[in-house]
């Protein structure tokens, strides 16, 4: 059994809504103190293996995240590529050209900003991903449980899993850091949903905590979510745990 614990990095744009895409700022000091918050909630709970995206937001997300822990860089988890419409807010945007972000705004699965990747492109990357991670997650759980098996009731909740456990059931768990475009289209990938639906279907907070499972013999598109953007440890008492 593979979890996977999906995170978007901390703050690192300014606070009006921009496409950040290739750009490359390290986090803000809120960004810092959100993924200590992560941590926090993170602290004690085994975590296998941390990837990251190469990026100085997510990479720097991950490095606090895993408290010491190797962190491995992918490639593959770079944020979607926008080209000339980086570092924009949506309003300029549709201002510079309104037609092409009607198309996009209609299907950003299959629309190339200028200069950048569209939707299939950044799910071809996932889903690569995904496929390379079930084949070594695969491997590594058999080392810790030969006999594992898909679960009778796989859309059960498991409820409390004790490491022992765990352990029995060749749980590996590996926590990756991304981006919020690229998390919504891993999402759709993982889900066997349309791709298209990315931005109509999912939020992906800052430092948030989203959690997928494969059962052994599950195919990239075969996951069960879990947990999906919880931010609960970024709120103060009295305030909704969600974004």
């Amino acid at each position: 059994m593979l979890t996977l614990i999906l995170t978007r990095h901390g703050k690192a744009a300014p606070d009006e809504v921009i496409l950040g895409g290739q750009l490359d700022p390290p986090l803000t000091e809120v960004g810092r103190a959100e993924a200590r918050a992560l941590a926090g909630r993170l602290a004690g709970i085994r975590i296998d293996r941390v990837i990251a995206s190469p990026m100085a937001r997510a990479l720097e997300t991950a490095r606090i995240v895993a408290a010491g822990r190797t962190v491995e860089v992918d490639e593959r988890l770079r944020e979607l590529r926008y080209g000339r419409w980086e570092g924009l807010t949506h309003a300029e945007i549709e201002a510079r050209d309104p037609e092409l972000w009607a198309r996009w705004d209609d299907d950003p699965a299959a629309t190339d900003p200028p200069g950048g990747e569209c939707g299939n492109d950044v799910a071809e990357r996932a889903r690569g991903f995904l496929a390379d991670l079930l084949v070594a997650e695969a491997g590594a759980g058999r080392a810790l449980a030969s006999a594992a098996r898909r679960s009778p009731d796989p859309g059960g909740s498991r409820g409390a899993v004790s490491e022992s456990r765990a352990n029995e059931e060749g749980e590996r768990r590996v926590l990756v850091v991304a981006h919020g475009t690229y998390n919504r289209i891993l999402l759709c990938v993982a889900l066997g949903m349309p791709v298209c639906d990315y931005r109509r279907r999912f939020i992906q907070d800052r430092a948030n905590l989203s959690v997928l499972r494969y059962e052994p013999g599950d195919t990239p598109d075969g996951a069960q979510l879990v947990l999906a953007n919880d931010v609960g440890h970024l709120r103060h008492p009295g305030e909704a745990p969600w974004g």
